[in-house]
């Protein structure tokens, strides 16, 4: 079987290396570049090559950005007192699509697990009570999730939260029976979070 060409075999690697793709979608990705016109695969090497440096950390809310602070936590028509408190960047892009929240953000950068060794020193804690310390805040809504890292997380914030800023608030997203399933359909979990997070009418 025909080797591949270095600088080719060299690409594939770096490729396989992305998830979701293997050496086989890797070589097809890289084959398909080298049919792109000269001009594209040069724009979209510069494109990734320019990623480092025009992206950057917003420093009031920790989301990917061009611009410091981002437009999120600049824009002026959102609320300043509510708080929603996300593990990672693309939690909070999928909130943003919605349409349905207007308050604030932050990134805590993760989840406690103690299995992965990620301990609540490696998140963005500090940072956060920085924020709190401002006074602006009402409310933290939790958006981290229904794991057991999830669980855990918001357990010691809420326990941060209450011992140093108890005027603070802290909910979290309700959990539960999704819209148009059965009960009888719902694993057991699911039904216990909704019994224990039930409404009243």
């Amino acid at each position: 079987m025909q080797q591949l060409p270095e600088p080719l075999k060299v690409l594939v690697g770096q490729l396989s290396k992305l998830p979701g793709l293997g050496p086989k979608s890797a070589q097809r990705l890289a084959m398909t570049l080298l049919k792109w016109p000269e001009k594209q695969t040069r724009d979209l090497g510069q494109n990734i090559h320019d990623l480092r440096d025009k992206l950057h950390l917003c420093d009031r809310c920790g989301a990917l950005s061009d611009t410091d602070p981002c437009a999120i936590c600049i824009n002026e028509s959102r609320a300043t007192d509510t708080l929603c408190i996300v593990p990672e960047w693309d939690a909070m892009l999928a909130l943003e699509e919605g349409g349905f929240y207007n308050g604030q953000y932050f990134i805590i950068g993760g989840l406690i697990a103690p299995l992965e060794n990620v301990t609540p020193e490696q998140l963005e804690l500090d940072k956060l009570k920085q924020r709190l310390l401002e006074g602006s805040i009402t409310e933290i809504i939790f958006a981290l999730g229904t794991t057991i890292e999830a669980e855990n997380t918001v357990s010691y914030i809420k326990e941060l939260v209450k011992r140093e800023f108890p005027h603070i608030n802290v909910s979290r997203l309700a959990q539960g029976i999704p819209l148009g399933s059965d009960v009888k359909f719902v694993d057991k979990a699911t039904l216990r979070q909704s019994l224990n997070y039930r409404q009243k009418l």
